[in-house]
């Protein structure tokens, strides 16, 4: 049997903490990426002739309004709302997102119907090391139907999912985020005003 002096010991001990300090410090990878934009797209809406898209920049005026509904400031100047249609028609519209997960950021995509109502939403990039079981269908399904006047929140509305409650938290608030954002910047009445596309 061989035995390490104290010497040894303190040398082995200290490399273990550098290698394991080396490991914790590494760049997460992305656990799973589910969908592109454009597959997205093609997913939610497969019959339409057209996805177009809206870019709305955010005046003082709007980022005020989000706040007061939101209840925190929105972290970007401007979003994008892709827009489908037939004919004259919209058939809906799809927000892309993105909401901080317990380390790294999730990547997510809410279709809404042309009234406000979420029909589907997916994640599109998990990047956490665990968790992944929020792209599960049993746990998006919880989503859909859901409006402005929903709370749309993990516990309450929404169940989490054991072992990734933080995920489940983040893409409450992404959702609820993105049926605000939709009805204040798309369908509000005058909500077309700083709208480019």
């Amino acid at each position: 049997m061989s035995m390490l002096r104290g010497g040894a010991v303190k040398h082995f001990v200290l490399a273990w903490m550098v290698f394991l300090g080396g490991v914790a410090a590494l760049p997460a990878r992305a656990a799973a990426t589910y969908f592109t934009t454009p597959q997205v797209l093609k997913e939610f809406f497969p019959q339409s002739q057209r996805v177009t898209y809206r870019k709305v920049k955010l005046g003082a005026a709007e980022q005020a309004a989000l706040q007061a509904r939101l209840g925190y400031k929105p972290a970007k100047a401007e979003y994008v709302f892709f827009v489908a249609t037939t004919g004259e028609h919209v058939d809906g519209y799809a927000l892309i997102d993105e909401e901080l997960g317990q380390h790294e950021q999730i990547t997510f995509a809410v279709k809404l119907s042309p009234t406000g109502t979420v029909e589907r939403h997916e994640v599109m990039v998990y990047r956490e090391a665990y968790g992944q079981e929020i792209s599960d269908a049993r746990f998006r399904r919880q989503f859909q139907g859901k409006t402005v006047k929903d709370p749309v929140r993990a516990g309450t509305d929404i169940d989490v999912v054991t072992g990734a409650t933080i995920s489940s938290r983040s893409m409450a608030v992404g959702v609820r985020r993105a049926l605000i954002l939709l009805d204040e910047l798309v369908l509000k009445p005058n909500a077309s005003q700083n709208t480019k596309g």
